[in-house]
């Protein structure tokens, strides 16, 4: 029990949960706005993403005892700020559910787990290196802008990481909140410590706004979110099982939809910050940070914008810093997982860089493009093999 209010813990599922809300709220604001909806609504999104991410996020991490961790679809809320104008709120709860339920399915009948079966565990490291390396290059992006905090936070990691390295991570962040008060970059705002109201809205279905967003967004949310989720895990040695995962996050979707809860799944780049060395050297022991992430979107999704507002008073310099700081480990481990065989180098490599590259194709992010591309390789080069052992 004492175990679990390690500063460890509490700090990276903080750490998690400030980059989720920095990185994308902005973005499930504009699609909110997009879809036209009120003051009232936009906050009752936060809700149900807040309480959806939180409660599934713990649920499933003490079911495995595996850092279990859900996000909303920032690719997906991306599209929604493109496709949701003109389009009455009501048509687009049900094309959020028509995703969930899609979803729900994809999980129910096991396809995903079957496909997710053939992923290598060398692409699957290639993966998830390429999905966190632009973090890793933003700690020096934001160098470029404010050297003294990024620079005070980056001595702190490097000294932390060897005298201290279960707490580098909390020790870097405390780092970088003194010195940016201490700098004046600290934002002062009014914060809203209300309770947030959920706003029922009642679905209507329209099969324009069915097949122009739901279907689009189911897409988008698989092949872009799901993937690389399930790499994440993968990537760090947790087997947990992919079909009743998805299909947890696909009803929790169908749940939350009408009250804004657009599209739930599995997190990738938030997950990594509570899976690495630096949480804990137990394996078996880091999904107590999941859970402290789960307990933090909770509070995030009871008081809505106010949270929102919270977080926002941190400079961008102190968040890219310390997402990357969090995640240089796993990405190193990744890479060097991604290169152990010498077989599966090339396949390795075109998956990392095209993930990496950031591309959009189709209106499917890099994640999926590198993960088709690297299996492609994989299997041709497989097959080359097989071919030259039949010869001998």
């Amino acid at each position: 029990m004492f175990r679990f209010f390690s500063l460890a813990y509490i700090t990276s599922g903080f750490v998690a949960v400030l980059v989720g809300y920095t990185s994308a709220a902005a973005i499930v604001f504009q699609a909110a706005a997009a879809g036209g909806a009120t003051v009232d609504q936009i906050s009752s999104w936060l809700w149900a993403l807040g309480l959806g991410m939180g409660i599934s996020g713990i649920s499933l991490s003490l079911y495995y005892k595996h850092p279990v961790m859900i996000a909303w679809s920032t690719p997906g809320a991306a599209l929604l700020v493109t496709s949701l104008p003109g389009i009455p709120m009501s048509e687009a709860i049900g094309a959020f559910l028509l995703s969930s339920v899609l979803i729900t399915l994809c999980g129910i009948t096991g396809w995903f787990n079957h496909i997710m079966r053939l992923v290598p565990q060398a692409l699957a490291s290639a993966l998830l290196a390429g999905v966190l390396l632009r973090f890793g290059l933003d700690i020096f992006v934001a160098m470029e802008s404010d050297f003294t905090l990024v620079g005070l936070m980056l001595i702190s990691y490097i000294g932390a990481k060897h005298l201290l390295p279960r707490y580098a991570t909390p020790l870097t962040f405390l780092t970088g909140v003194v010195a940016a008060g201490f700098m004046g970059s600290i934002e002062t705002v009014q914060l809203e410590a209300s309770f947030t109201r959920p706003v029922f809205v009642m679905p209507e279905f329209s099969l324009a706004t069915l097949i122009g967003v739901g279907v689009p967004l189911f897409v988008v949310t698989m092949a872009s979110q799901n993937v690389p989720g399930i790499a994440v895990l993968r990537g760090h040695g947790y087997q947990t099982p992919a079909s009743p995962l998805i299909s947890w996050t696909g009803f929790t979707g169908i749940l939350l939809a009408p009250f804004g809860g657009f599209a739930f799944n599995l997190a990738a780049i938030t997950a990594a910050i509570c899976m690495g060395k630096d949480v804990d050297s137990d394996q078996g022991r880091r999904y107590m940070a999941a859970i402290w992430a789960g307990i933090f979107y909770i509070i995030a999704g009871l008081f809505g914008a106010g949270v929102t507002g919270l977080f926002s008073t941190f400079p961008q310099e102190l968040i890219m810093a310390i997402a990357g700081l969090a995640l240089l480990g796993t990405i190193a481990n990744s890479l060097n997982n991604a290169l152990k065989d010498e077989s599966t180098h090339e396949a390795s490599i075109l998956t990392f860089a095209i993930t990496a590259s950031g591309m959009s194709l189709l209106t499917i992010g890099s994640a999926f493009w590198g993960l088709l591309v690297g299996l492609l390789i994989y299997g041709l080069v497989s097959f080359r093999q097989k071919g030259n052992y039949s010869a001998k």
